[in-house]
């Protein structure tokens, strides 16, 4: 994998899609008929067949994996059946006594906050490549959301992982450091945004605010740094704690800080954020090759995030640094899902988790394959150094276009579309 910075940098821009095209064009037949505009006969797509293969995944996202219930978008489908898809998720009773596990994993509501902050920032971007006020809304019941999972509970600072449909407050009482990234990071981008809704300012305001002084509060040697459960316990995987982590997780914390002063400008909190930022990029360097590539993606959002306050010129250089070094992982990886996309059934539909006891086997490949191929594109396109060449925007056309999305159960669809706007902002799948 060739560094970053040796890239021909004009793949950076738009140029890269018209490279791209150019270069098929070549070898392409023409197309047939009234279709000469959609497909192409060597099935490459043209800039507007890719359009409608992400509006379409935007079209599925709401009318099958969203709740109205909770405005939370829900993990996988077990069924294509119109009404049916998220028949498995978990009971208020189920989710009452913690079954099957007080994470909710495998159930279909374990992932909505990560699932919210992507689509967040998915929806940010779009606003910003089509200027279409409808999204306004959209980005509303997003983070109304958000705000659900932040405060139905009444414990300060607790971010649930989804909330059940069927009563609207039930919650898995242990959440992670993974919800809380994507969750403070979609609310930053969105407090920041020409589409925040003024009323919602105060309110992103109170949640960092909570969030980072859940953080003082619990993030002790006494609670082995850990933020604690929703009533009060240390979680005993780990998951929840915010010192002593590894690399990919360092700048979890001051990254929360951050976030919280930047939008409220409490002084505590801006020491803070300071005092934890230059160990945590020093830090950040001894990323361990086996990082998944989830983690990746939530590496890189804490870095964007404190990349872009940063007004340190070495510090900031430094982060660029990191992010560079995240991107040429995931390219990695995107070469990967992309080879197991070529084997795996992705129309499986999801099971039941009461009869499978989770996302097992087969289908959790099939249901992470599509969802990788969106991470290992996003978390490249974050870095915003030039890393994206030819071969990953092909890549992630090839992804966008191999997902039948009449027969898609898995969310990963949320993180195509991220990858497809962003990269659209970006100007390498057209004009930006």
């Amino acid at each position: 994998m060739p560094e970053c910075d040796n890239l021909d940098r004009k793949f950076a821009g738009g140029g890269a899609w018209l490279t791209l095209v150019v270069a098929l064009a070549v070898t392409l037949a023409s197309a047939v008929g009234a279709d000469a505009g959609c497909q192409a006969k060597s099935g490459a797509p043209t800039p507007g067949r890719l359009l409608e293969k992400v509006n379409q995944a935007w079209d599925v996202s709401w009318s099958r994996f969203y709740r109205p219930e909770t405005d939370l978008f829900y993990d996988y489908l077990s069924s294509y059946e119109a009404g049916r898809g998220l028949a498995h998720l978990p009971t208020a009773d189920e989710v009452s006594r913690q079954y099957p596990n007080p994470y909710g994993y495998g159930t279909g509501m374990e992932d909505c906050m990560i699932s919210a902050g992507v689509m967040l920032s998915m929806i940010i971007d779009r606003h910003r490549v089509t200027h279409d006020d409808a999204l306004r809304s959209s980005a509303r019941k997003v983070f109304d959301g958000i705000v659900r999972c932040a405060e139905v509970h009444g414990a300060p600072g607790f971010i649930a992982r989804g909330v059940c449909p069927e009563d609207r407050t039930g919650i898995y009482k242990t959440s992670s450091r993974d919800q809380y990234t994507h969750c403070v990071h979609g609310l930053w981008q969105y407090f920041h945004s020409d589409i925040c809704d003024p009323a919602a300012k105060p309110a992103i305001a109170r949640i960092l605010g909570a969030i980072a002084d859940r953080m003082t509060r619990n993030v002790t040697p006494e609670n082995d740094y850990d933020f604690l459960t929703a009533d009060g316990e240390r979680d005993p995987r780990g998951i929840c704690r915010m010192l002593s982590v590894d690399a990919h997780e360092a700048a979890r914390l001051p990254m929360f800080y951050a976030a919280a002063w930047d939008v409220a400008r409490k002084e505590e909190w801006r020491r803070l954020y300071r005092k934890y930022l230059p160990p945590a990029v020093a830090q950040s360097f001894e990323l361990k090759p086996a990082t998944t590539t989830y983690a990746l993606l939530q590496m890189q959002c804490s870095l964007e995030l404190l990349r872009d306050l940063e007004t340190d010129v070495d510090l900031r250089r430094r982060m660029d640094d990191v992010m560079r070094l995240v991107a040429r992982k995931a390219a990695e990886r995107s070469i990967k899902a992309a080879r197991d996309a070529e084997r795996l059934d992705l129309k499986m539909v999801g099971p039941d988790w009461r009869v499978s006891g989770g996302l097992k086997g087969e289908y959790r490949k099939v249901w992470y394959c599509i969802r990788e191929s969106g991470e290992a594109a996003l978390t490249q396109l974050m870095a915003d150094s030039g890393c994206f060449g030819p071969e990953q925007t092909d890549l992630l056309i090839r992804a966008i276009e191999g997902v039948d999305n009449e027969h898609v159960s898995t969310g990963g669809i949320f993180y195509l579309q991220a990858a497809y706007w962003k990269a659209r902002r970006l100007g390498i799948l057209g004009q930006p």
